[in-house]
């Protein structure tokens, strides 16, 4: 994988946004940030749609979305097809996004948990493979595209 990874927050998620993109760079991480700049109040969306729009284009393989409570993040980012985003509180929980669902952006609850939890989580998520097999299977029907309505 390509050590390069693009992230975005609302104002909730924006000192963690921070230090993760200061903590990634340090690691040897390419950051590509979406903002926003300040802790003022922004519109989670209007970060959450770049970020999600540069993994579809294929600029990016991988993201990582923070709010406050890292739910409109998720929401707003799994609304794109190519984007299956996963909300993460608990370190086997980042193993298990990747794992079973090839979970293409990390979401954090930026009010909920510490900057040590959230390097825990991100280094989970980027360690972690695509199991595949039979759940390739599950993740090809996830598009409104594919799915089968009876």
């Amino acid at each position: 994988m390509e050590k390069k990874i693009g992230i975005a927050s609302d104002h909730a998620g924006y000192e963690m946004k921070e230090f993760l993109v200061g903590y990634l760079a340090a690691k040897g991480w390419d950051v590509l940030d979406f903002g926003p700049e300040s802790e003022e109040s922004v519109d989670y969306p209007d970060f959450a749609h770049p970020l999600a729009n540069a993994i579809e284009s294929g600029e990016l393989e991988r993201g990582i979305g923070l709010c406050g409570s890292g739910e409109g993040m998720a929401i707003t980012l799994n609304k794109h097809q190519g984007i299956r985003a996963g909300l993460v509180w608990d370190k086997q929980i980042a193993h298990l996004i990747r794992q079973h669902n090839n979970a293409n952006v990390i979401v954090l609850p930026a009010r909920f948990i510490t900057n040590d939890q959230a390097v825990e989580f991100v280094e989970e998520f980027l360690a972690t493979d695509f199991e595949g097999g039979r759940h390739q299977r599950r993740i090809e029907k996830i598009p409104v595209k594919a799915c089968n309505r009876q």
